[in-house]
């Protein structure tokens, strides 16, 4: 890296905030991630720990690579944000930010420029940016990670709404009535069938009636459950072809409402693809399939766990440069 690249005119901090890790990364107005670190996310009640975790693993990127300083920062939430006031509104996986002065907080630490940015919302400008939507204009990237998100771009432009509540796709209803209640308070939202959370829930409430499975419930997670359907094993691969139908369920409504060109799959859960997708897509023809209608096209991500962190540089670039 030359001496030019590490000025602060050359480099964004981005961080991705999830509800059970934080990862964040220095990167350049080309995309490059020159430094990158992940730790667990903070789970004290104080968002003040959530600052300093985002402070140090910042420094701990820039003095890995030499930079002396950063052009602007850019974190991202797995929430809903008053775009005007950049204010967290709702954050159900990371509740001590809710109100809290975030923005604020973080540029009294950081002493440059912050932006703060939904993390579905940061995917859907990598992807389209430099990954599976490339050259698209019409555009929903989709994060399955412990919860559910989506970012919507609509003719080259990120939508966000009028109150920054857009894409919210993992809390939108499929079951009002019956469905297993979620941490925003309703019932039978998306998320409760499509993110890692909701595919340990589902392994948990089976696995005393199954005796054909490996699984066990001590310490289990998303992804011992996928490790165990790629083995072949019938619990594990039922628990998938349920996430991948309702998924479809939910990706039928957005192509019914928004008529997309594409629609690009990401986060943790999405490396399942093989497991889920042909449920998937099975729900989606069922659903959103109309005779002489083109079908969007649907993708697993090309930036994979990066599309957020370049997105969260790129719209960063945009913010404090125009360009």
């Amino acid at each position: 890296m030359t001496e030019q690249n590490k000025s602060s005119a050359n480099l964004i901090f981005a961080a991705d905030l999830g509800g059970t890790h934080l990862r964040g990364a220095v990167v350049d107005r080309n995309g490059v991630i020159h430094a990158q670190r992940k730790r667990q996310t903070p789970l004290e009640s104080s968002p003040q720990a959530v600052v300093r975790a985002l402070i140090d693993v910042a420094n701990e990127c820039r003095h890995s690579i030499g930079a002396e300083s950063l052009h602007a920062a850019s974190v991202l939430v797995p929430g809903t944000l008053d775009s005007a006031n950049e204010i967290v509104t709702q954050a159900p996986n990371l509740p001590s930010l809710i109100k809290f002065n975030f923005k604020s907080a973080l540029e009294d630490k950081f002493r440059i420029p912050v932006l703060l940015e939904n993390d579905a919302n940061a995917a859907a400008v990598g992807e389209m940016w430099l990954g599976a939507a490339r050259g698209a204009r019409n555009v929903i990237c989709i994060t399955l990670g412990t919860g559910v998100g989506a970012g919507i771009i609509l003719d080259g432009k990120l939508w966000r709404g009028t109150f920054g509540t857009a894409g919210e796709l993992g809390h939108t209803t499929l079951d009002a009535f019956t469905g297993p209640e979620c941490k925003c308070g309703n019932r039978g939202c998306l998320e409760m069938y499509a993110s890692a959370t909701a595919i340990v829930r589902m392994a948990r409430e089976l696995l005393s009636s199954r005796s054909d499975t490996t699984l066990r419930d001590e310490c289990l997670t998303a992804e011992k459950v996928y490790e165990a359907g790629i083995g072949g094993d019938s619990l594990a691969l039922e628990i998938f072809r349920t996430v991948g139908a309702y998924l479809g369920v939910g990706i039928a409504n957005l192509i019914n409402i928004l008529g997309p060109e594409v629609i690009v799959i990401g986060g943790g859960v999405a490396n399942g693809w093989k497991l889920f997708a042909g449920a998937m897509r099975e729900q989606v023809i069922k659903q959103a399939s109309r005779p002489l209608t083109p079908m969007a096209e649907i993708k697993p991500a090309l930036c994979g766990d990066n599309a957020g962190l370049l997105g969260a540089a790129h719209l960063a670039w945009f913010r404090t440069t125009g360009s």
